[in-house]
């Protein structure tokens, strides 16, 4: 009997870590309505507000007391994941209080931020002026670098599996 219940508390413990999912973000408070397109036209009634955004990083800066990222903005899913099928929202530069390692946060990596919008800065892609809006972060989320393949997926089966 002991056996058993033995037994039973580890297939709960295995299925629940197999439930485990991605970041759990604040978002009280949240504007989700919110796009980096909406800031950059009408910055004035954006400041301030707190957002939930995600995207694709393009670039990562290092200046003396804070990292600066560029990031090209998806719609996120429920997990708050950058939804890359989609069209783009525009872009955004967040901005974080310390160091965060380049090489990390590299171009091409997914990432998920709640902040505060603090405005609008302009400045170049390619020979073109662009306006970026610009999030204090609070909350950043580095997906794992194979988080495009990963698809949550629930299989129930007795044997052996095989799967690509």
């Amino acid at each position: 009997m002991m056996l058993l219940r033995l037994s039973l508390y580890l297939i709960l413990l295995l299925l629940l870590g197999a439930c485990a999912s991605g970041p759990t973000f604040e978002t009280s408070g949240v504007d989700r309505a919110l796009s980096p397109r909406d800031v950059t036209a009408k910055p004035q009634p954006a400041m301030g507000q707190t957002v939930l955004w995600g995207g694709v990083i393009l670039t990562t800066t290092n200046l003396k007391d804070s990292t600066q990222i560029e990031v090209l903005a998806y719609p996120l899913d429920t997990d708050e994941s950058p939804l890359l099928d989609s069209a783009p929202l525009g872009r955004f530069i967040l901005e974080q209080t310390g160091y965060l390692e380049p090489a990390s946060y590299a171009e091409g990596r997914q990432i998920s931020v709640t902040g505060t919008v603090t405005g609008t800065r302009v400045g170049r892609v390619g020979e073109s002026d662009y306006d970026y809006a610009v999030i204090s972060a609070r909350q950043l989320y580095l997906w794992p670098m194979d988080a495009a393949r990963d698809q949550t997926r629930v299989i129930f089966g007795i044997g052996v599996g095989y799967g690509f």
